[in-house]
């Protein structure tokens, strides 16, 4: 079976993939008000903070890229150096958690089409009922779904345009807030103490994560990148232009509108935002902007999801059917796959009676499942060049002490905020307020990640399981 992908992508190409699956516009407008209901005045902080241990998390990427390029990413890395039970989980936990992601956008772009046609004047949908929205959406998910099975060069030309327009709506609707909102901003938003608990910090700081997450998109197309170099350049570029922009909306937010503003109106946060900038039509401006950030994450969720259980497919520790290959080099059969299942676990949210609700719920999810992976893959990458520390301890600072320190803060504020979740609720509830509810969907995607391993083990007698563990301890690349 052929599964060489051609080489067409340049640093160009990852910086978009990477910059689209981060989604700036869709974060700041729709998490934005999370996290100001999680911190209060202390978003952007926080966002400096988080961004903190994604910076050495980036560099652990970076140098296992260069070490072992390929399109499983953290699930080759972890692997090879961990283990095969914790380097599948590092595979399994970021499809889950894109096929969450891949779920509530799918709503989301359904809300913003209904937002949309009742501009036009065209009333009769609730764009804040997930049903509704969820159906809509799907339709977009169809089609972002065929652009993705045509190639990821085809995908990664379509998000350059997207990109350039919602950035400089964003850009420009930011900085015209800054200079005229009228609600005062405190220096304290911008003080590392002035949290006011533990667990708010632990809580938005998981949140936040979130807000990164989608960086690492670029290293999954590293063996369709003609330099292994670029996919790191790639994902630098997209977490710096992030850092920007996150700090720059929520200050802006926070000038523009009070904290219970920006927590109450969730979906229709950044439509709100505009309007009390500047009338119609140019108040739709950042509506278009956030449709087209949410359409392009859609697109750009698919296609790194689809390049890992391709190299799952490889190890024979997911079937064969997912690492087919297109007469245009693309993983199509497994692209249809993630789409398919996205979109079932989107109807399923039709538990949730309220977008925002839905989108709270999956960005709790979301954040734990993405700090146990980054968690995992920095680790394994202090653990691969820990030889550093003896033969170069300059370097082994960069390549070990950082990632070491990074993995190890996400993956204990996992393990904080499930404890907390443990202790919130004395039942069970779906209700984003109930904390077994926020550890329901973790801890099932975690052992349904266990029970898939071991059907890959003991079933499909992986080779990724039998290899003896990669000798890397004295890499020093």
């Amino acid at each position: 079976m052929n599964t060489a992908m051609p080489k067409s992508l340049g640093v160009v190409d990852g910086v978009v993939i990477a910059a689209s699956s981060t989604a700036a516009t869709t974060s700041i407008a729709i998490g934005t008000g999370v996290l100001a209901a999680t911190v209060g005045h202390q978003v952007p902080i926080l966002l400096i903070l988080a961004f903190l241990p994604m910076l050495g998390i980036a560099g652990a990427y970076a140098r296992l890229n260069r070490s072992e390029p390929n399109c499983g990413a953290g699930y080759t890395w972890v692997g090879s150096t961990l283990g095969p039970w914790l380097g599948f989980l590092a595979g399994w936990i970021p499809i889950a958690g894109t096929v969450i992601f891949l779920a509530y956008t799918t709503a989301i772009c359904g809300s913003l089409l209904i937002q949309t046609a009742d501009k036009l004047g065209l009333h009769g949908l609730d764009p804040n009922s997930t049903a509704q929205c969820t159906l809509v959406g799907l339709v977009i998910l169809v089609a972002v779904t065929w652009t993705a099975i045509r190639g990821v060069s085809h995908a990664a030309n379509f998000q350059k345009y997207l990109l350039i327009f919602e950035y400089a709506v964003l850009i420009v609707f930011c900085g015209w807030g800054m200079i005229v909102g009228d609600q005062p901003f405190s220096l304290s938003g911008l003080n590392p103490f002035a949290f006011d608990s533990v667990t708010s910090l632990a809580q938005g700081l998981v949140l936040a994560v979130f807000f990164y997450w989608g960086w690492d998109a670029a290293f999954s197309v590293t063996e369709e990148t003609r330099n292994p170099e670029d996919a790191a350049r790639g994902g630098y570029i997209a977490l710096f232009t992030m850092l920007g922009l996150f700090v720059l909306g929520s200050i802006a937010f926070q000038r523009v509108l009070p904290v219970g503003k920006l927590a109450e109106n969730g979906a229709q946060g950044l439509s709100y935002y505009a309007a009390k900038l500047v009338g119609e039509p140019w108040a739709s401006l950042p509506l278009l902007a956030l449709m087209f950030s949410a359409i392009a994450s859609v697109q750009s969720g698919v296609i790194p999801t689809a390049r890992l259980t391709l190299a799952m497919s490889r190890d024979r520790t997911l079937g064969p059917a997912w690492a087919r290959l297109n007469p245009r080099g693309a993983p199509a059969a497994g692209t249809v796959a993630i789409a398919v299942i996205a979109g079932f676990v989107a109807l399923l949210e039709f538990a949730i009676p309220t977008l925002n609700q839905a989108i709270l719920a999956a960005v709790n999810t979301i954040g734990l499942l993405v700090a146990i992976y980054y968690g995992l893959t920095a680790v394994a990458s202090a653990v691969r060049f820990r030889g550093l520390l003896r033969t170069n301890p300059a370097e082994g600072l960069r390549a070990v002490v950082v990632p070491l320190l990074s993995g190890t803060t996400l993956l204990a504020l996992g393990v904080y905020l499930a404890g907390y979740y443990a202790t919130l609720s004395d039942g069970f509830a779906i209700s984003v307020d109930n904390g077994w509810f926020n550890l329901a969907a973790p801890a099932l995607i975690v052992l349904l990640g266990l029970a898939a391993a071991a059907v890959a083990k003991w079933r499909r007698r992986s080779p990724y399981f039998v290899t003896a563990v990669a000798a890397t301890a004295e890499e020093t690349v």
